[in-house]
């Protein structure tokens, strides 16, 4: 018996495995080993799964839960200290790749959109989509057909010394501050970037700006950034953080230039005068950063912090004015002491003068009252010869 059912127990599991086999050739799920080869060119290059886009992808605040909200465009001077991360290195290398070539791989590979710049009125709708031909032959960036392109998804090949990434010197950012209800906390997106060229013409001059085209920020682009870590002290050679962290923890330096308004003007054209232009920017930075915190009553603990703080600043004044009143006195004692001293000198200076002007006085009527006397003398002489006579 204990045979017999050894064997129907092997006839099964036989059969199970059988069944197994044929399902997966039905269905072609074949499982080969795979070459080291493979493995390399599959983890070669970026590449972005659907779950990690969602993963990206971030609810829409909705317009019943925002309270406030403002769209501050910027710009970014690659020349700064805080923004050279976009920058360098000029050129793909064993560090990576700045910004730009990031774009630009990723809108030849057809797996970006990017939209026209319209000069403050951004619409990011299917009608105003780069084509990306028409944008290489205009910025005359060399390119050629890629492997699997076609007229409706067109692919590119751009060599890495092709992109003219030492041109693009600033970057124009959207970004978007909304105060939600809910968290109770102002929330700071950027919404959009724009590549700008610095080119000069043929007679040289200063550089002329062409902004290329709007990149939006959660549309594609954001997975890829995160996978690209970038240096941002240059004391500290561990990359810690990529493009993304780069954005979303605002460590870039940016000067807002426009904030968006029914006239469609800039700052510049707002506030010709370069004072008043600079106090709109440092008026809207601040009431960015302290909005949130006008809203609600101050606790007891904040109300005497303000309080010591506003005593401490008047104290700090009347110990100021306290100074200046004695370096004022001081200055009173030293100039009533030279002007002291001066007419000290130039009494002694009359005197030194006077003395020899007087001698001379005495000495010229001495001569006059000699000559007087010897003219008499000589006088009374011929008169007496003459009485003798």
């Amino acid at each position: 018996m204990k045979i017999l059912r050894y064997i129907v127990a092997a006839v099964l599991i036989a059969a199970v495995a059988g069944s197994a086999m044929a399902q997966d050739k039905s269905t072609g799920s074949v499982v080969r080993k795979r070459k080291a080869g493979d493995r390399n060119s599959q983890e070669s290059g970026a590449k972005v799964t659907p779950r990690m886009q969602s993963f990206y992808d971030e609810r829409e605040v909705s317009d019943a839960d925002v309270e406030w909200m403002k769209v501050i465009y910027r710009q970014l001077d690659l020349k700064k200290e805080q923004n050279m991360a976009l920058y360098y290195p000029e050129e793909p290398n064993q560090d990576g790749m700045n910004l730009f070539c990031i774009i630009m791989k990723l809108i030849a590979d057809d797996k970006l959109t990017v939209y026209e710049y319209l000069d403050g009125r951004e619409i990011f709708t299917d009608q105003y989509k780069v084509k990306v031909r028409e944008m290489l032959d205009r910025f005359h960036i060399l390119y050629t057909e890629a492997k699997g392109s076609t007229e409706k998804h067109p692919k590119f090949k751009i060599e890495d010394s092709d992109i003219p990434s030492n041109e693009v010197l600033s970057y124009y950012v959207i970004e978007k501050w909304e105060f939600d209800r809910l968290s109770s906390k102002m929330q700071h997106r950027v919404q959009a970037i724009c590549p700008v060229l610095h080119r000069t013409d043929e007679f040289g001059g200063e550089p002329i700006r062409y902004p290329m085209f709007w990149v939006k920020y959660d549309e594609n682009i954001r997975p890829y950034l995160a996978q690209q870590y970038v240096f941002t002290d240059n004391d500290n050679n561990l990359a810690r953080y990529n493009y993304d962290d780069f954005f979303q923890m605002n460590i870039y330096k940016g000067d807002i230039y426009k904030t968006k308004n029914l006239r469609n003007l800039s700052l510049m054209q707002m506030y010709p005068d370069p004072d008043d232009y600079k106090r709109a920017q440092d008026s809207i930075e601040a009431r960015l950063h302290s909005f949130d915190k006008h809203l609600w009553v101050p606790t007891r603990e904040e109300l005497q912090a303000r309080a010591d703080s506003i005593e401490a600043a008047e104290q700090a004044k009347l110990a100021a004015a306290d100074t200046a009143m004695v370096i004022k006195e001081r200055a009173d004692v030293k100039s009533t002491a030279k002007r002291s001293i001066r007419s000290s000198k130039r009494g002694s200076k009359s005197t030194k003068q006077t003395k020899p002007a007087k001698e001379k006085a005495t000495t010229k009527k001495a001569k006059t009252a000699k000559v007087k006397e010897a003219k008499v003398s000589s006088n009374s002489a011929a008169r007496s010869v003459r009485r003798r006579r």
